[in-house]
């Protein structure tokens, strides 16, 4: 493994969902807390970002332009980097004090997003479908955290993890139909190590977990080994991103501790990270609806 560069330093609250446009060659992320989503420039450095009005947990790129989104009002629109926002539906308008948080889209070009209950005190969180007709379904769940969404290169296998709960989930997926079946335990990791949060998989099928509170990213093989660590120079790592002309820039990005005594231990907390790995990741599906 190369070395982990900081990429753009100190640039967030709770930096996520990284998006790499292999079209545009930019990559696209969120800081969930400030309700903003942002483009990265890697050839100029250049970032800028579109101020939302609440928080966005998780987005897609839309063949037609723009973007695919889940807030905590639900799924919508978003017109471009310069505003406009369509509200689409929100499958859990009965549940004001839950987000959405964790998403993509699947091979078939749906969109995917997962939803947490900040309160910790029901399984409450569930994954949810929006088709290319604008249909939701609820698919899995049962979560605090919904995070970590992530499909085999195949399309077969969807993964999904509950953070606060230390495990990722593997089930069986039909991108034909949505319908998810066979749901197991994938990997538990040890208290200590970290808990999964976001993550993405690689074009041989390995599946990259962000650590959050353990400082590393970890590839897992599809028998659910991990074979490979990376340490992180932050706390609090929340999700991957392959990008990059060949998808082996591996993006990182991270969570702030300015009110944690371990700021001092970890001054690039909410920063946004980069290194080269071996493996090329997957060009990430946009949503054709």
């Amino acid at each position: 493994m190369s070395e982990v560069v900081t990429v753009l330093a100190n640039c967030a609250q709770l930096a996520e969902c990284p998006r790499w446009d292999h079209e545009q060659s930019k990559l696209y992320w969120v800081d969930i807390d400030a309700g903003r989503l942002h483009q990265f420039d890697p050839a100029t450095g250049e970032n800028t970002f579109l101020q939302l009005e609440e928080e966005i947990g998780c987005f897609a790129l839309r063949e037609k332009g723009g973007f695919v989104a889940g807030l905590r009002s639900g799924f919508v629109f978003i017109d471009s980097m310069a505003g406009g926002i369509t509200p689409i539906a929100d499958p859990e308008a009965d549940k004001p004090h839950q987000r959405f948080n964790d998403g993509r889209c699947d091979p078939a070009g749906r969109f995917l997003a997962g939803t947490l209950n900040p309160n910790k005190d029901h399984y409450s969180g569930h994954y949810y479908s929006l088709n290319t007709q604008l249909e939701t379904s609820k698919l899995v769940g049962n979560n605090w955290t919904s995070n970590g969404l992530a499909f085999s290169p195949d399309g077969k296998t969807l993964y999904y993890s509950d953070t606060p709960r230390h495990v990722v989930f593997a089930c069986d997926y039909d991108v034909a139909t949505a319908q998810v079946s066979n749901e197991r335990e994938f990997i538990r990791f040890p208290h200590g190590w970290g808990r999964p949060d976001g993550a993405a998989v690689d074009s041989e099928g390995y599946y990259w977990s962000a650590l959050y509170g353990g400082g590393r990213v970890v590839r897992i093989s599809p028998s659910g080994q991990i074979v490979n660590t990376i340490a992180v120079p932050a706390k609090n790592p929340t999700m991957v991103a392959f990008g990059g002309a060949d998808l082996k820039t591996l993006y990182i990005t991270t969570a702030d501790t300015t009110y944690s005594p371990e700021k001092a231990q970890y001054p690039l907390s909410g920063s946004i990270f980069a290194v080269e790995v071996p493996v090329a990741g997957l060009a990430e599906p946009k949503f054709k609806g």
